[in-house]
This record gives C-alpha cells, sequence and structure tokens, in this order.
C-alpha cells in the first residue's frame, strides 16, 4: 500500500490533472479537457492513504454508484493504470474517431499499450476502427467483443 506522500507523488506526475484543495485536507485532481461533464478523476485523496478515482466508463473495476473505486489498498502499477485509463475514458474524442462516426452504439476499447479501437454500430455490422483503418466487422456484437477480448482490449 501506497503512502498518502507516494499517491500523491503519482498523481501528480499527470501533467493534464490539476490539483484543487478541499475541505479536511483532502485533494481533488481535474481534468479540465474533459470531453464529459465529469472532470474530478482524483476524489478525495486524504492524508490517511484513502480516496477514489473515477472509472466508471472502464471496465474491470468494483466502482460505486458513482463510478468511483476506492485506492487506499492500490500499488504504484495499478494506481497510474487506473488514473491513465480514467483520463482516456474523459478525453476527447481524436479527429480520427470524429471521422469515422458516432452513434449511441460506439465504443472504444483500449489495450495496456494505450492503443485504442473504435467498435461502431453501422449498415445492421459491427465495425472495428483503428484511427480511420477499418479493422475487421463482424454480424454480432458479441462476435466484435471476442475479438476485441482476444486481441488484448478492454472497453472504456
Amino acid at each position: 500500500m501506497l503512502t498518502f506522500e507516494q499517491k500523491l507523488a503519482v498523481i501528480e506526475s499527470f501533467p493534464e490533472l490539476k490539483r484543487k484543495d478541499v475541505s479536511l485536507g483532502r485533494i481533488n485532481f481535474h481534468y479540465d479537457e474533459s470531453a464529459q461533464d465529469k472532470k474530478v478523476v482524483v476524489y478525495h485523496l486524504h492524508p490517511n492513504g484513502n480516496g477514489f478515482v473515477y472509472a466508471g466508463s472502464i471496465e474491470g473495476y468494483d466502482t460505486d454508484e458513482r463510478g468511483l473505486v476506492n485506492i487506499r489498498d492500490f500499488e504504484e502499477d495499478a494506481l497510474r493504470s487506473l488514473i491513465k485509463g480514467s483520463i482516456q475514458s474523459l478525453a476527447p474524442r481524436s479527429a480520427a474517431e470524429q471521422a469515422v462516426g458516432a452513434s449511441s452504439k460506439d465504443e472504444r476499447w483500449m489495450n495496456s499499450e494505450g492503443q485504442t479501437l473504435s467498435l461502431i454500430f453501422e449498415d445492421e455490422l459491427w465495425y472495428v476502427y483503428s484511427g480511420l483503418n477499418l479493422e475487421s466487422a463482424y454480424e454480432t456484437y458479441e462476435e466484435a467483443v471476442e475479438y476485441l477480448k482476444e486481441e488484448g482490449f478492454s472497453r472504456r
């Protein structure tokens, strides 16, 4: 388990986050470039080591009803990965992602190396895009998800 100072150092290593001191010695970190109304990535980091990170759009984390994960027992690599994923889930869509279209059935998938693929439903098919390049097409959502998971991607 990291100390408060160690967690603070990890969080402050992300230049896109802005520190906001709040009550009782707690600290929030905001991502002002967020494409969503949600801007708080780190919520109520407390000197006792407790705190939360937003993971509402990231699969594989046990979140509360607000999409927050308790980071009290996180190690450095896990904390870095979670914060990176949180920022990427809130980031504005790239020009390439916007160019291939957006719908309510549009998802972004990311692997551990930070590579992103888009899964888009159009014309009765599920398309997987890497930027502007079409990677593959599937008849069902399940087939597309199976492919993405086999390739090491998870939904964000």
